[in-house]
């Protein structure tokens, strides 16, 4: 069975980060062997929330892994809490990626044009530091503005151009290297569709799906999931993202048929059903 280690903080509440993971990975065919960065009571869009920061625990905790010699098809990265944790991934990534391990890094820093409160400008220099050591990345557009160097209002200023995804996958490009050759910019809004953009070297490919009311916490987290089993069993990406977009859009679907609160994140337990039997 192919294994992922994946790299995030696990919350209670809020069906984020590993909660999403987990049965997302597994729902797939794959083993997913998490590293929690932190214990959360619920995802911190709550107006409370109780965090153990489990960083000087990491080392040890990897440790144990090298003692049993494991080894990963991928490497899934999301949140980061501090910037002495991303040197902790950063020295996990140099210790277990091989040239057949796959790299991906959800480079969670920012959205709607600001940074999250909890990141400062050294944290989020050392995610890109850990996305310009990755295979694939799946920025929102905020992310890619800080990747990049763009300008957040600049972009968004053409969001109802007729060649705005064009446009966004121009700014992408600038990023690909040797390693790092799939882009995929999550959440463009545009012409009344949200779209995922895969770019690539050789062009580039949309995935589109409705929108159902506002953002729910952990889609991000869900997204990545799937995309990062499917890289592990040797899917192709662009049937990875179609197969993450359209699983997306139903939960999101199903939780805005209910009234679910944006905290709770999406109801995507209904649709498991879809990876299970992919």
């Amino acid at each position: 069975m192919k294994k992922i280690a994946v790299i995030n903080d696990i919350s209670g509440f809020g069906r984020c980060s590993l909660t999403a993971a987990i049965p997302v990975i597994s729902a797939l065919g794959v083993e997913c062997c998490p590293l929690p960065t932190a214990v959360l009571s619920n995802q911190t869009g709550y107006k409370s929330y109780h965090c153990i920061d489990l960083t000087d625990e990491l080392e040890s905790y990897v440790d144990e892994w090298k003692k049993l010699g494991h080894k990963f098809d991928a490497i899934l990265t999301g949140y980061i809490a501090s910037a002495k944790q991303a040197d902790l991934i950063l020295k996990f990534i140099d210790d277990f990626k091989t040239e057949n391990t796959k790299l991906i890094v959800d480079p969670v820093m920012a959205d709607d044009g600001k940074i999250y409160g909890t990141y400062s400008k050294e944290l989020c220099k050392k995610v890109v530091e850990i996305s310009r050591k990755a295979n694939i990345i799946t920025p929102n557009i905020t992310e890619l503005c800080i990747l990049t160097g763009t300008n957040y209002e600049t972009i968004i200023s053409k969001k109802d151009e007729s060649l705005y995804l064009n446009y966004v996958a121009d700014i992408a490009k600038v990023l690909l290297s040797d390693n790092l050759r799939s882009i995929i910019v999550t959440g463009v809004v545009t012409s009344g569709s949200i779209c995922n953009i895969l770019v690539e070297k050789d062009g580039i490919s949309v995935a589109r799906s409705e929108i159902f009311g506002g953002s729910y916490s952990g889609t991000g987290d869900l997204f990545a999931s799937v995309i990062s089993a499917e890289v592990a069993k040797g899917t192709s990406l662009v049937y990875a993202i179609e197969l993450a977009t359209k699983f997306l859009e139903k939960s999101i679907k199903s939780s805005f048929r209910e009234g679910t609160d944006r905290n709770d994140g999406v109801n995507f337990e209904k649709c498991l059903e879809m990876l299970t039997n992919e």
